[in-house]
């Protein structure tokens, strides 16, 4: 599968596969580890990035509450930028799940 057509995705696990050449294709090889790995630490990265968008949309909220502000602009860019976030991060999770499972049921 050759992933080098995708420059205007703007997934940085798309965009860091691209650049390190680290994508390897085969089921069986020394490197596999090391591609998971790299899975493993971009899917928490991507966690991370997460809550710091909601938190982000938090701290805006509070800042609007308060009266601190009265810029609901940036409040509106913090909530979206959460939502989709999230919505991203479920998107994921759900697809991990589904693999998970669909693994589990293969029979030997």
């Amino acid at each position: 599968m050759d992933i080098s057509s995708l420059y205007n995705v703007s997934s940085g696990v798309i965009q860091n596969a691209i650049k390190d050449n680290t994508y390897d294709t085969s089921i069986a090889g020394a490197g596999n580890t090391d591609v998971f790995a790299s899975f493993l630490d971009s899917a928490v990265k991507s966690l991370n990035s997460t809550n710091a968008y909601i938190s982000d949309a938090e701290d805006e909220q509070m800042r609007l509450a308060l009266g601190e502000t009265e810029n609901t602009h940036d409040l509106t860019i913090a909530l979206q930028k959460a939502s989709t976030a999230l919505q991203y991060t479920v998107a994921v999770r759900d697809k991990f799940l589904e693999s998970y499972r669909t693994i589990m049921n293969m029979q030997i």
